[in-house]
């Protein structure tokens, strides 16, 4: 004969399969059936789409085109052309302005040094033996004497840049009244062999000779700001770089170290370092600098973006926004660099100014366009619905049957088991010490009451344990009756200790002037034993086991308390379920059936009152049980 359990399970396993299988086979043949519709729909959306895109598109190279031409429209010198494109109008990250030879004007890279016109004149040769003799005095005075008679700007700057070149090693003071020279007058645009100004490096030398606490010297790294910061003061892109990093490694504050034009000046000597500036395809490509794009203009500027801001200068939102696109909800769109396309639904590819950068739309829920689609959709739907409904309810109503037989079933099991087992302990108990007695007639009289009380410890728990058995009885039944009378909680809680007597130590506390219940006094002392039992057994030595009652928000509570092993979070909800018992490899003292706290619950919630525990591992317990007061 097969067993309740595997014949259970079978018809429960049967119930499914005629359930589960129909419903698949109505779920797959929805699935196709809106495949197709969803196919159709995607077909005639995406050639709604791809004209609009198309539009998108052409714009997203105007834009571009646009954008060179206003490059072509700035005016001025190529340094000024670079700070207002760069900075002030945000059209790149940094330019290049050609010659009309096809090389870069500015920024550019420092020349070869040309030679000096002065070199094979007396005076200068004697300067420079001078100087290299070490005989700085006569060497600075021999500069200066060309300085003073040059005729040419440019040789007059280099010969008194040559003496306070000598001064600033004997004389510091001498070389800083020198450098004033540069501020103004015909040594102001001086420069040197390599084009250099060199009122720009004498400004950063009185910086170096004048002391850290000198007031003069943040005065000085002004000035040197303002005229790096001026791009109408003719000065070298390498210089100005040059000085914008001297400055900034300085540190002076006063806004001394900060540059709007830094990023597109550093920029633009990396691309110098990395590649050859020159004219190329008027569009925007990669360059061989990583992770920067170049562009250059029908007038000859090349124009640099980094990755990040190619990306922003793709006005998509705004495209988007501009064409007439319907079901603008359920579309995706996107541009992508070459190379970086991915699979899309739609892609259109640039040509003329964004050459193998793409524009693509992905449609996420695309709605019908025909009308008997969509009600033949709404068909498909409505039957499988109500044939899975159906289906649903009929297997949902059959396993509940099954299942709710299997819980009566299991639950009759393990009842049966659980009592037989509780049960026997006692009675073994009782019969080995009544055997005992009867094989040692002659025992003294102190051993003979020490097995009696033995004895009698084990009646009384088996008598409680056939208690809960018959509360439980009642319980499933739903035939538990009490009898509520008006009751004082001290009654309650003297009834308790009396049926305690010495089996454990107990202190216990009752508050002055408690508010009387209505409740059936030997129901809540059965509550109170349970929880006792239960600060017993999972109590170790030496015990503390508290009982205590007291009024608290209008109602009348009792509160039992020990210093046991604790019950973790993750189990609280579940110890007033029936049966249950704290992990096993948590306690001490196994044993019970698991259905004091079930029984606890049930009188006090048939009495209208709440229980709750405090608990955590290791700390100890606090069960608390509140009962509404009488006429409340």
């Amino acid at each position: 004969m097969m067993k309740p359990d595997r014949a259970l399970w079978s018809a429960v396993s049967l119930i499914l399969v005629a359930v589960l299988v129909p419903t698949a086979s109505i779920l797959y043949f929805m699935n196709e059936a809106i495949n197709n519709q969803r196919d159709i729909a995607n077909q005639k959306v995406a050639e709604v789409y791809r004209g609009q895109l198309r539009t998108g598109l052409e714009r997203l190279e105007a834009g571009w085109e646009a954008r060179a031409a206003e490059i072509d429209r700035t005016y001025g010198r190529p340094d000024a052309r670079f700070k207002r494109v760069s900075t002030e109008l945000h059209l790149a990250d940094a330019i290049f302005v050609l010659g009309e030879d096809g090389t870069p004007v500015y920024p550019s890279a420092p020349p070869s040094p040309q030679p000096e016109p002065r070199a094979g004149f007396a005076d200068w040769q004697a300067a420079v033996k001078l100087e290299a003799a070490g005989n700085l005095p006569q060497a600075a005075a021999a500069w200066g004497q060309i300085a003073d008679h040059a005729l040419y700007p440019d040789i007059a700057g280099r010969a008194l840049q040559a003496q306070i070149r000598c001064l600033a090693q004997s004389d510091r003071l001498g070389a800083l009244r020198l450098i004033d020279k540069f501020r103004r007058g015909p040594f102001l645009h001086s420069r040197d062999r390599q084009g250099r100004s060199i009122a720009a490096d004498e400004a950063l030398l009185a910086l170096r000779l004048l002391p850290a606490g000198d007031p003069r010297r943040l005065e000085a790294a002004s000035l040197l700001h303002k005229s790096v910061a001026d791009y109408d003061f003719d000065m070298p892109s390498y210089q100005r770089l040059f000085l914008m990093d001297e400055l900034r490694a300085m540190k002076l504050g006063a806004g001394t170290d900060e540059f709007p034009t830094y990023d597109a000046e550093r920029l633009a000597a990396q691309y110098l370092e990395t590649v050859q500036v020159r004219a190329g395809e008027t569009s925007l490509r990669r360059s061989q600098l990583p992770a920067v794009w170049r562009l250059t203009t029908p007038g000859g500027v090349v124009a640099l973006y980094r990755d990040d801001t190619a990306t922003a200068m793709m006005p998509l939102g705004q495209i988007v926004r501009s064409i007439d696109l319907r079901d603008e909800a359920n579309a995706t769109f996107g541009i992508s660099p070459p190379g970086q396309g991915g699979v899309h639904d739609i892609v259109l590819t640039a040509a003329k100014w964004l050459p193998g950068w793409q524009i693509s739309l992905d449609l996420a829920k695309p709605r019908v366009p025909a009308e008997v689609a969509n009600r033949q959709r709404a068909a498909y739907l409505w039957v499988g619905l109500l044939v899975i409904g159906t289906l649903a309810a009929t297997g949902l109503i059959a396993g509940q049957m099954f299942l709710r037989q299997a819980r009566l079933t299991r639950l009759k099991t393990d009842l049966v088991a659980t009592v037989s087992h509780e049960l026997k302990t006692p009675l073994a108990g009782m019969r080995l010490l009544v055997d005992t007695l009867l094989d040692d007639p002659g025992s003294d009289p102190v051993k003979t009451r020490e097995y009696l009380q033995l004895i009698a410890r084990e009646n009384a728990r088996l008598s409680r344990l056939i208690d809960n058995f018959l509360t439980f009885s009642r319980m499933e039944r739903n035939r538990a009756q009490f009898e509520m009378t008006r009751t004082r909680a001290e009654s309650v809680v003297q009834a308790t200790v009396d049926s305690v007597g010495e089996r454990y130590a107990l202190e216990v506390s009752v508050a002055p002037d408690l508010p009387p219940i209505q409740a059936d006094e030997d129901a809540v002392v059965t509550v109170l034993l349970n929880l006792l039992d239960n600060a017993y057994k999972y109590s170790a030595e030496p015990r503390r086991i508290e009982l205590s009652a007291y009024a608290e928000d209008g109602r009348c509570c009792f509160a039992v308390t020990d210093n046991g092993i604790g019950i973790p979070a993750r189990q609280q909800r579940k110890i007033f379920r029936r049966f249950y018992q704290v992990e096993r490899h948590l306690t001490r003292r196994p044993g019970g059936v698991g259905l004091g706290l079930s029984i606890v619950e049930f009188i006090v919630k048939a009495h209208g009152g709440t229980v709750r525990v405090e608990s955590a591992p290791g700390s100890g317990s606090r069960f608390a049980v509140a009962l509404p007061v009488a006429g409340a």
